[in-house]
């Protein structure tokens, strides 16, 4: 027993570890969800902090929480802000719906601490009373996953997504006078420059930018002030106006309250929209990572076009193989961003009449996603794109084996010609000029002119 204390809520007496923070209803919904051992982010504790620091100093302003006792809540939660009790946020992200059982582990670390921290009051600061007061879980974890992801995105992912883009477009500049054999279907094509080809990677993430950057907009409506359902029961009628604008004004971002408290917490909608464009940029950049790999392929049995920086041995048994290491981790966060988009798009549709009661895993989907795409995006661009060389004797030499160059002679000798002209260059192996010159009766001036790859792209 010298090890645990005896802690009560409406549902009687249980034993809770000495040193916790937390109290009862932590310790009843941390014995109920032994399931995953996956806990809530740093980012969702510190934008719960962040909510329950602001209610407390807005229901002060409204003369409805002594000043004193406000203080005290508002230093405890600025601790969980910064990280001081994450250990004592234990539970498990399957659990209720609601996420009732992680507010009530907030409201009970910051009474504890508040109570530690009593500023000269002699009141017992109470987890419901006080630290919950005018709040409702209903509403509290709705603003916190949009707070939070909202955070997430600005400071995190926009900047790595922009570092990206401005990365490949250096590199495309760099190789601009490199012309390659373009594909389509995976077969050779007409050429293009890997300035152009990175040019389409580049709109790729800016288009990403925009999309995520249109979605945070739905994303600045915040529930808080809804309470139980939606009518605002046991909060000020200006609480939830006023609770916005504090934290616009504490953030930078442009957080108001909900138009509408019923749409507000009876569905996730604007956290979907939101990760439906975060999957979006994950397909992007599928096809970003696989088209490097593809490129970087041999060095001898590929395409061996680019030759990505060796980073790590690539096999125990083959000495000397190296592997598209930083690709292949972008593209197993691709896959997963879809896998977490697939889950917030099952929890969407689990808002039953006023609450959607599927609200933790939405938070740590969405938030994973943002996460791992933001050090993804960096990774890649950090140690892939940046440091990527040309391999320009090897592309020389597949641009003039190429024999979709003789597209270029179609206006000059027709297309049958011309298909003939390719057939037989692929056939023997040769370049379409050595077999062109063969077979019409254009000069050396007019076929150079004609087949040389720049002028094609």
């Amino acid at each position: 027993m010298s090890e645990f204390r005896i802690e009560r809520d409406s549902m009687g007496e249980i034993k809770v570890p000495k040193n916790a923070y937390y109290g009862a209803q932590t310790q009843r919904a941390f014995d109920n969800f032994p399931i995953s051992k996956i806990r809530f982010n740093r980012d969702f504790i510190s934008a719960l902090g962040r909510v329950k620091h602001t209610a407390a100093k807005v229901n002060s302003e409204l003369d409805l929480l002594n000043e004193k006792v406000a203080k005290a809540i508002q230093d405890a939660a600025e601790e969980v802000m910064e990280g001081k009790f994450d250990g004592d946020f234990v539970l498990d992200i399957f659990q209720t719906g609601s996420g009732t059982s992680t507010n009530m582990n907030a409201n009970e670390i910051i009474s504890k601490r508040a109570n530690e921290l009593k500023n000269g009051t002699d009141v017992t600061i109470h987890p419901n009373d006080h630290v919950n007061y005018g709040q409702s879980s209903n509403d509290v974890i709705p603003t916190t996953i949009r707070i939070s992801a909202v955070l997430a995105v600005r400071n995190n992912l926009l900047p790595a997504l922009k570092h990206l883009h401005k990365t490949i477009l250096e590199k495309g500049e760099e190789l601009k006078d490199v012309v390659k054999t373009g594909r389509t279907h995976l077969m050779d094509a007409m050429p293009v420059t890997i300035q152009q080809e990175f040019s389409g990677y580049a709109r790729q993430i800016e288009l990403g930018i925009a999309r995520i950057e249109s979605a945070l907009e739905r994303m600045l409506e915040l529930p808080q002030g809804g309470t139980a359902v939606g009518t605002g029961i046991n909060t000020h009628k200006e609480f939830g106006a006023k609770f916005a604008a504090e934290v616009a004004k504490a953030t930078g971002e442009k957080f108001r309250e909900a138009e509408n408290h019923f749409e507000a917490q009876a569905t996730v909608d604007a956290p979907v929209e939101l990760s439906g464009q975060l999957k979006t940029l994950a397909v992007g950049l599928m096809k970003i990572g696989n088209d490097f790999r593809w490129m970087n392929s041999g060095p001898n049995g590929g395409l061996g076009e680019i030759q990505l920086k060796a980073l790590q041995p690539g096999s125990s048994i083959m000495p000397g193989k190296v592997n598209p290491v930083i690709e292949e981790s972008l593209t197993m966060v691709s896959a997963q961003v879809i896998g977490n988009d697939a889950t917030i798009t099952v929890a969407g549709q689990s808002g039953n009449f006023e609450l959607n009661v599927m609200l933790p895993v939405v938070a740590h989907n969405l938030l994973q996603s943002i996460e791992i795409l933001a050090n993804a995006a960096r990774n890649f661009a950090e140690r892939s794109v940046s440091g990527l060389e040309a391999r320009r004797e090897v592309i020389s030499q597949m641009v003039g084996k190429n024999p979709i160059l003789v597209t270029a002679l179609n206006p000059l000798i027709g297309y049958d010609k011309a298909a003939k002209i390719a057939k037989k260059a692929f056939a023997e192996n040769r370049s379409v000029m050595d077999v062109a010159k063969e077979m019409t009766d254009l000069s050396d001036e007019e076929l150079e002119k004609a087949l040389d790859p720049i002028n094609m792209t």
